[in-house]
């Protein structure tokens, strides 16, 4: 089983979300996050005034899944749609899930997911 966390642009969430149920994966959790990489930030001119935004607004996906075959489809229809081509597209990380338990029936590991 892998978990599956994707850091990317917010306007982009449609296009993955639609992506993902397409191959089959319909489940996912999306957090609204900010932060920053290599670009550090930005600047915004707003009435007349010039500030900095620090920390940058960017979506999270999380996905867990039961075969290397299902995660495999998943990073690769995230990278196909989260891609701009820009600075701040994101990143993918992906992990390993020892036990998953589904805590209304008990149902445990590929049978909770």
């Amino acid at each position: 089983m892998k978990k599956i966390e994707a850091i990317i642009k917010p306007f982009k969430l449609e296009d993955v979300k639609d992506a993902l149920i397409e191959v089959g994966i319909e489940g996912m959790t999306i957090s609204e996050v900010k932060g920053y990489g290599r670009q550090q930030g930005h600047t915004e001119l707003y009435r007349g005034a010039e500030y900095v935004v620090e920390f940058i607004p960017k979506v999270k996906i999380e996905i867990y899944v039961s075969t290397d075959e299902f995660a495999q489809k998943a990073i690769e229809v995230i990278k196909e749609n989260a891609l701009t081509g820009k600075i701040g597209d994101g990143k993918i990380f992906v992990s390993d899930i020892s036990n998953v338990i589904r805590i209304r029936t008990g149902e445990e590991d590929e049978e909770a997911l």
